[in-house]
Order: C-alpha cells, then sequence, then structure tokens
C-alpha cells in the first residue's frame, strides 16, 4: 500500500510544495520512504526522494522554491520489491525516443516476474526490483507508437491493483486499473488540477474533490484541460478493496462515493448487535466499557457505544509520534511498536469489563500484546475483544504485505483456540455479510479476498505482443 499525488497547472506553479504537503496527507498510507519529481523549464524530470517520513526524506524549503507545471510525489509502503533504495519512487526514466518521464504506483502486480522475465529475455535492463519497473518497459519496448498509446497498449498487459500518475511532456497522467482495487481520485483548486491517492489530500491542499478516476480510466492533464480515455480491457466485476474502508484509509476521505468515517461508524454498529445478543445484552460484564484501539479502531468502536449504549472512553491512548504497527517491516519492530505505541490509563480499566473495538486483526501480534497490558498492567477484570472485520485468512496479492498464509492468525487458529492464544475472555468478529453491508457497496464491487479467498479470477485479455 502506498500514498500517490500528482498536480498540474497551466502556469508555473510552487506545485512541488503542493505535493509535498499532499504526501503529508497521505503519510499514513506510507512511512518507509517518500519521493517528489517535477517536470523542469526544459522538460527534463527531477526528482527527490530518500528514506523515511515525508518531513525527513525531502526538504520542504527546497520544494517551496520549486516552479513548475506538473509534479508528482509518492510516499512508500514495500509490498512488491522490498525495502532498497533503488526501489524508492518515483521511477524515472531518460529515453531518446520518448523524452522524460517519471512514474509513481499504488498497487501490487502479481504477474510481474513472469512478464519481468519475458522482458529480460528480450535484453530489458531492470534497476530495481519492483513492480512498477516493469511498466516502464512495456511502454519502451513499444518503439513505434507515441506515448499515450503504449501506455495503453502496456497496461492491457497488466493483471492486478495499479494506480498510477505520470509526468511526460509536461503532461499530468492517471490511471487507474479496470477492477478498481486502489483508490484514485480527481481534485482541483483555482486552474490546478490534482489527482491523489485519498481525497483527504484535497482538503490540506484548499482543493475541492471533483470525482474518483474510474475503474479502467485514463485521464490526460494538459494546457487543454483534462481529457478521459479507456484501458482497451473489459473487467467481468471490480473489485474495490474493502480493507480501504476498514482500515488503510483516512476516515475523513470519500472513496468511490463512500464516506470511509460512516463505514467504520457503520461496521460498530453491526458489530455490538451481534456482539450484545451473544453476551446476552452484556448484563453479566461488570461496569463495561467500550474503547477503540487507536486510530483505526476508535471510530468503529463509537458506533459501537451508540448502537449498544455502553458508554465510550479513549481508555487507550496512542503516542502520536509512533507509526502504524502494521505496516512496520519485520516482526521485531512491530512487537516494539505495540508497547511504545499504545498506553491504557489503569485508573480508567480497573476492575471494569473493558470491550476493546479493533479494526482487524492479521497477525495477532497487537492483540496478545494489548490484552497482557490490559489485565496484567492495568487490572481490567475482563478484556472482550471486537473486530469490525471479518477474519483476515487469505493473503492479498493486490497491495498488503501478507504474503502468505502462515503469517495471518486466522488462517491457523479459529475459535476457541484463537480466542485462548490472544488471552482475550471472548471474541467477536463482524461477519463478511455485515462488512458489506457498513461499506453500503454491493458485493459485487468489493474485494473481500483476504477475508473469503475469493481472489479475480483469470479474465481473457486480447492483447496484442509489445
Amino acid at each position: 500500500m502506498c500514498g500517490i499525488i500528482g498536480a498540474y497547472s497551466p502556469s508555473p506553479a510552487t506545485l512541488a510544495e503542493d505535493v509535498y504537503l499532499g504526501l503529508y496527507a497521505l503519510q499514513h498510507r506510507g512511512q518507509e520512504a517518500a519521493g517528489i519529481a517535477w517536470t523542469d523549464d526544459d522538460g527534463s524530470i527531477v526528482c527527490r526522494k530518500g528514506p523515511g517520513l515525508v518531513h525527513t526524506a525531502l526538504d520542504q524549503a527546497e520544494m517551496s522554491r520549486i516552479v513548475c507545471r506538473s509534479a508528482v510525489g509518492h510516499v512508500r509502503y514495500a509490498t512488491a520489491g522490498g525495502s532498497a533504495a533503488c526501489n524508492i519512487q518515483p521511477l524515472t526514466a531518460n529515453t531518446l525516443a520518448r523524452g522524460s518521464f517519471a512514474v509513481v504506483h499504488n498497487g501490487n502486480l502479481p504477474d510481474a516476474q513472469t512478464q519481468r522475465i519475458a522482458l529480460e529475455g528480450r535484453g530489458a535492463l531492470f534497476q530495481s526490483s519492483s513492480d512498477t519497473e516493469l511498466i516502464l518497459h512495456l511502454i519502451s519496448h513499444q518503439p513505434g507508437r507515441p506515448f499515450l498509446d503504449a501506455l495503453s497498449q502496456a497496461l492491457r498487459h497488466l493483471k492486478g491493483a495499479y494506480s498510477l500518475v505520470f509526468l511526460h511532456d509536461d503532461k499530468l497522467i492517471a490511471a487507474r486499473d479496470p477492477w478498481g482495487f486502489r483508490p484514485l481520485v480527481l481534485g482541483r483548486r483555482g486552474d490546478v488540477t490534482y489527482v491523489a491517492s485519498e481525497s483527504c489530500a484535497f482538503d490540506l491542499l484548499g482543493a475541492r474533490m471533483i470525482r474518483d478516476i474510474e475503474p479502467g480510466e485514463i485521464i490526460v492533464i494538459d494546457q487543454s484541460g483534462c481529457q478521459s480515455f479507456r484501458i482497451p480491457h473489459s473487467s467481468k466485476r471490480q473489485f474495490h478493496c474493502a480493507f480501504e474502508y476498514v482500515y488503510f484509509a483516512r476516515p475523513d476521505s470519500i472513496i468511490d462515493g463512500v464516506s470511509v468515517y460512516n463505514a467504520r461508524k457503520n461496521m460498530g454498529r453491526a458489530l455490538a448487535r451481534s456482539c450484545t445478543r451473544c453476551l446476552g445484552g452484556c448484563k453479566q460484564l461488570e461496569r463495561p466499557l467500550v474503547t477503540g484501539l487507536p486510530d483505526s479502531g476508535t471510530i468503529a468502536a463509537l458506533g459501537f457505544s451508540e448502537e449498544s449504549g455502553i458508554p465510550y472512553e479513549s481508555a487507550i491512548v496512542r503516542n502520536r509520534y509512533s507509526g502504524r504497527t502494521f505496516i512496520e517491516p519485520t516482526q521485531r519492530v512491530r512487537e516494539l511498536g505495540v508497547l511504545k505505541k499504545l498506553n491504557p490509563m489503569k485508573q480508567m480499566i480497573q476492575g471494569r469489563d473493558l470491550i476493546v473495538v479493533d479494526d482487524s486483526i492479521v497477525r495477532g501480534t497487537t492483540s496478545i500484546k494489548v490484552a497482557q497490558l490490559l489485565r496484567d498492567h492495568c487490572g481490567a477484570k475482563g478484556v472482550h475483544m471486537c473486530v469490525s472485520s471479518p477474519p483476515v485468512a487469505y493473503p492479498c496479492f493486490y497491495g498488503i504485505d501478507t504474503p502468505s498464509r502462515k503469517d495471518l492468525i486466522a488462517a491457523r487458529l479459529e475459535g476457541e483456540a484463537l480466542r485462548k492464544h490472544l488471552g482475550v475472555d471472548s471474541l467477536f468478529y463482524l461477519s463478511k455479510a455485515e462488512l458489506v453491508e457498513a461499506v453500503g457497496l454491493p458485493e459485487s464491487r468489493l474485494c473481500t479476498a483476504c477475508f473469503d479467498g475469493n481472489y479475480m479470477e483469470e479474465e481473457d485479455n486480447e492483447q496484442s505482443d509489445l
């Protein structure tokens, strides 16, 4: 999972600073690296990037001095390709035939290795292990076509998740895969046009959201305005990632017409209805209290409290200077991250039954540590874990770093065995049907593969040889 943003102005403007600020708003989507590329006066691509958070990787003072007509930015959470410096985006290419261009990518291409081997057999030299570089080579191996035609044909050959923004020839070009796995939105402020992973980036920039870029759509933004084209591929159905609504997206974003905040609150309400039925209306609990694991469990906890009538308190405080533990790259850092990230308030918890609402349980690391903290250090009478999504039991191949079922606790344990392993008094999950209803999109438009193993089927695609 990554965050991407692009900006275009018909006249020179401080767009690099706009992109820098937009990346701040998208920091939750990637914390390993950040980068910005822009087009200079002679049409060349200039790029700055580095490891770490946005303010560490990039010099804000430098960005504020750059005047250009187009720029793109990226915050990285490594899935395919790993965390090596060569994989930090934007990726750039300088060619005699097509000039300079740059790309930022959010998503994952499961068949990238197969296509890479084929291209290497034809003489392609890859500089990184990122699946994003494959797109650059697919474009470059079509010397007889204009850039936009080459891009369109290249995208025909891709199966998987890709939201892309390109810089080329002083144009901004955005594309979203035909299945719509990852979000991509279009916005505007005055005569400046933006594309970004989430609408929350526009709020910081003072821009208004125009619409979602549609699955299978290519948008070209230049001096003549915005033009829309279609990727020459017809998908059988859409696969908007349900986990965006559960965890990844910021709650103040609108994705494919759905408020993430409202979706999470609906998840909490549905969870409360099923949970309280199982607990007999919670009458046997000792002074019950609802709290959420900050931050992504907080809104579902509010919905749970409103639906159940059980009071809500922010009983677990988050260190605002700690990153998101789920997207930390190693297990050891994730374990340490829980301890440095969360601080339960003993005076609020001691002697009470605590209903803890979390957005998901992926590896189980956080849940085990939290249960220990609440019971052993804070004296909770009972810890009741309520999860506002179904069990994550299958790996994601479209942009989430769960490559193997052995990494997923719900794939190895279920029911009573899982409850005991987590060390909680009771454990409740949202059903898939309840999740779909809470989001408010038809099931045929959502990807729920990480919950049910129903991956995108192979689709016939009439592809011309590159």
